[in-house]
C-alpha cells in the first residue's frame, strides 16, 4: 500500500469539497478546521489522521469524516477498507491478478456489441468484436497485453482516439491509485512504470486523485460519444465488464455495429 493511503484520500477529498460559503480562498476545498468541526472532531486529530500519525480512526469518526466529506456510497466503502489496510486489519496479496475469464462472461460478452472485461490495472481481459473493431482502429490492441492506463499516457494516438483527453487520463490514474492503495501490487506497479515513461503528466494525476472513478457516465472515442456502464463481476474482486451505449447522436453509426460478434480472448488466456 502507498505510504500514508488513508491520510492522501482524506486530504485529497477535503481539498476537492466546495465550503458552504463561497468566496476567494488561497487553498481549494475546506479548510481543516471546517471539516473538524463538520465531523466533530478536533483540528490536531484530523492533522494527525491526514498526516499518518494517527491510522486507526474509529468506525463512528470514519462515518463523521465520509458524512462531511459528502461521500458516496463506493467511496465510503473506499475509506473503511483505506482504515482496515492501514491499521493491519487486511493482509495483503501479492499473487498474480487472475487473467482467465469465466465461460459464461465469455458468452455473455458475445450477445453484447461494445464491452470488455478488464482488471483492477486497466488490462484488457476479453472483449467483444464490436469493441475490437473500435479498440484496433485507435491501436488500443497493438500491445500484446493491451491496457488502458498504458495506452492513454503513452501512446501519442490517445490524444486523438480520447479528444476529452485530460478527463480520462484524470479517470484511469484515479483508478489506479484506488486499487494501489488497496493493497493491489500490480496496480502499484505499474504506476510505478508510468511515473516512470508518462512522467509529470501521469504522476500529478495519480498524486492528486481523490475521487473514485464513477461507475458509468459517457467518453468520447473520436468523434462517438458512448455512455457507459462498470459492472464488477462477482467471484472475481478485481474484473469488472464494461458495457458501451452508443448515445442518440451516434444512431447512423449504431446501425454499422457488428452484430452479437464472438468474444475475443486476452493473449495468453487460457
Amino acid at each position: 500500500m502507498a505510504e500514508n493511503a488513508l491520510g492522501t484520500f482524506l486530504r485529497a477529498r477535503r481539498e476537492a469539497t466546495a465550503p458552504a460559503e463561497p468566496g476567494p480562498r488561497r487553498t481549494p476545498g475546506l479548510r481543516r478546521s471546517e471539516l473538524a468541526e463538520l465531523a466533530s472532531i478536533s483540528v490536531e486529530y484530523l492533522t494527525r489522521l491526514e498526516r499518518g500519525s494517527d491510522r486507526r480512526p474509529s468506525g463512528q469518526v470514519l462515518g463523521a469524516l465520509a458524512d462531511a466529506l459528502r461521500l458516496a456510497p463506493d467511496e465510503r466503502v473506499h475509506l473503511h477498507r483505506l482504515a482496515k489496510i492501514a491499521d493491519g486489519a487486511v493482509c495483503t496479496q501479492s499473487t498474480p491478478p487472475e487473467r482467465e475469464v469465466r465461460p459464461t462472461v465469455r458468452a455473455l460478452l458475445d450477445q453484447l456489441e461494445l464491452a470488455f472485461v478488464a482488471d483492477a490495472q486497466g488490462d484488457l481481459l476479453a472483449w467483444s468484436d464490436g469493441f475490437g473493431e473500435l479498440a484496433a482502429a485507435i491501436g488500443l490492441l497493438d500491445a500484446e497485453y493491451p491496457n488502458l492506463a498504458r495506452f492513454v499516457f503513452t501512446d501519442p494516438r490517445a490524444h486523438t482516439a480520447f479528444p476529452e483527453w485530460d478527463r480520462v487520463a484524470d479517470t484511469h490514474a484515479a483508478a489506479l491509485r484506488a486499487a494501489a492503495d488497496l493493497a493491489d501490487h500490480h496496480a502499484a506497479a505499474l504506476a510505478e512504470e508510468l511515473s516512470i515513461t508518462a512522467g509529470a503528466e501521469f504522476s500529478r494525476r495519480y498524486a492528486a486523485a481523490g475521487v473514485l472513478p464513477s461507475w458509468t457516465g459517457d467518453e468520447l472515442w473520436g468523434e462517438l460519444r458512448l455512455a457507459y456502464e462498470n459492472l464488477a463481476l462477482p467471484g472475481t474482486e478485481d474484473q469488472r465488464l464494461v458495457i458501451y451505449l452508443p448515445t442518440q447522436a451516434n444512431t447512423p453509426w449504431e446501425r454499422s455495429l457488428p452484430r452479437r460478434g464472438t468474444a475475443t480472448r486476452f493473449p495468453g488466456a487460457p
